[in-house]
């Protein structure tokens, strides 16, 4: 069958590219995406040349190298968020483009995605909607439903597995700014996560004896005084009809306190506008949401690659924008050419504060491009916006295994009721000679048990 499509221009609605695209199976306009990739190693065949490149879909009006700012937004107010676009209009904020990344083995781990195109088709739903192989087992790695046609399948994928690899443990460095834009407060802390099932690098795919859990994940801080050895453990079963184990220790109380899961939506930490809700767009397990509908689908603008700054020794990003110059990360976007909205609602969370969760998925890929909830009433509450990259650049790269490193580089949560802004960034080192560690088994007896929370407490 042929398909012609007419040029793009603003006047193209997403509502118009996902009525064109619902004729085929899979996301993708001229075949489904991951049929793409698999025969031709890219999914540019998926798509026209109006999605392929900032500089075809506008005509010749921008291009790669460009900056978006309150001067031409208007020229792709379509490709951004709601929270985005106003940002640029309104609070200077200014996103360069680059060239879109046709190389998808650039926009994962390696061993994620090359598992995810390996174990295609396998993945189902058990009677209680947990993701099992096919003889009933917990899954074996990689996305589940690459060829996702549910906004539940979406789901599944990304709360699976959040950072996509086995074993991570991230420095980070967050600050916390008023509407004034000024730094009312500054936290260093890692967070580690270990997988015991879904595994594609350590010896698995499951961890014997800990095949009934999803995850351990971990934060704890560093600085300031304040706040050094507050550390939080989350323990995920695998069922995702269950809440998470959650522990905490507090320097003050010297002892480890179990915390009330299900209250998920206040910050750990004075000042900080995330939620242990947020984590990845999908902090929680994956039924204690429901209602999951896709409602929109066409190009965006997002980071999704080149979000490292490698000239930084630790990594660190600069800022602009805001009445002091510092409320947001100088941020480098891309045409995604397809990018998936789903709505979730918080159905097992009576008393949140949330009624409504919209989060963007680039079709090629299934990771999260950005995320804004919706209060009680409908209105707009916040909006999340990230940038990933390969930690690769010329002569200076960081490998994990065989491969260069392939992480989250920076977030913005942004409290659009408040104007307060949290931004968070990942370095190579925190206080304490904490270091960025990957896939390494080490970092759950480091990081990731009770005994764990008293020594990083003490």
């Amino acid at each position: 069958m042929t398909f012609h499509i007419r040029r793009f221009d603003r006047q193209f609605s997403r509502r118009e590219f996902l009525r064109i695209g619902s004729g085929f199976v899979g996301a993708g306009l001229l075949m489904p995406v991951w049929a793409a990739m698999e025969k031709h190693g890219e999914a540019n065949a998926a798509y026209p040349e109006e999605l392929r490149s900032i500089e075809d879909y506008t005509g010749g009006k921008l291009k790669a190298g460009d900056f978006i700012d309150a001067g031409n937004v208007e020229l792709v107010k379509e490709l951004l968020g709601p929270v985005t676009y106003m940002q640029v209009k309104e609070m200077g904020r200014r996103l360069k483009l680059r060239a879109t990344t046709t190389d998808i083995m650039k926009l994962s781990p390696w061993e994620y995605l090359e598992a995810s195109f390996r174990h295609r088709g396998q993945a189902k739903f058990d009677a209680d909607g947990n993701v099992v192989t096919a003889d009933g087992k917990p899954w074996i790695g990689g996305l589940p439903f690459p060829d996702a046609k549910t906004g539940v399948e979406l789901f599944a994928g990304l709360t699976l597995s959040w950072g996509r690899h086995d074993a991570s443990f991230y420095a980070i460095r967050e600050y916390d700014l008023n509407r004034d834009g000024k730094v009312s407060y500054g936290y260093e802390n890692g967070w580690a996560e270990y997988a015991p099932t879904g595994r594609v690098v350590l010896p698995g795919p499951y961890w014997k004896g800990h095949e009934d859990k999803l995850r351990y994940q971990s934060v704890f801080f560093t600085a300031p005084d304040s706040v050094r050895g507050t550390s939080f453990l989350n323990i995920w079963h695998y069922d995702q009809n269950k809440f998470p184990e959650l522990y905490g220790y507090i320097p003050d109380f010297k002892r480890i306190r179990r915390f009330p899961t299900d209250q998920r939506f206040e910050p750990l930490v004075p000042g900080s506008s995330l939620y242990l809700s947020d984590a990845w767009a999908a902090g929680d397990p994956l039924h204690t949401w429901g209602n999951y509908r896709i409602v929109g689908r066409g190009p965006m603008l997002a980071a999704v690659s080149g979000g490292w700054a490698s000239q930084s020794e630790d990594w660190s990003h600069n800022t602009h924008g805001g009445p002091k110059g510092e409320t947001f990360w100088d941020t480098e976007v891309e045409l995604v050419p397809e990018a998936i909205a789903v709505d979730a609602e918080p159905t097992g969370f009576p008393r949140a504060p949330v009624g409504v969760k919209r989060v963007w998925f680039d079709a090629r890929t299934q990771l999260p491009l950005g995320m804004v909830t919706f209060d009680r009433r409908g209105d707009m509450f916040r909006s999340f916006d990230g940038a990933y990259g390969l930690y690769d650049d010329g002569d200076r790269k960081v490998m994990d295994g065989d491969h260069p490193y392939w992480s989250w580089c920076h977030v913005h949560a942004f409290d659009v009721q408040t104007g307060k802004m949290t931004r968070i960034e990942q370095l190579a080192e925190i206080s304490g000679g904490h270091r960025m560690l990957v896939n390494d088994h080490e970092i759950y007896n480091r990081y990731l048990t009770n005994g764990a929370l008293r020594r990083l407490g003490n």
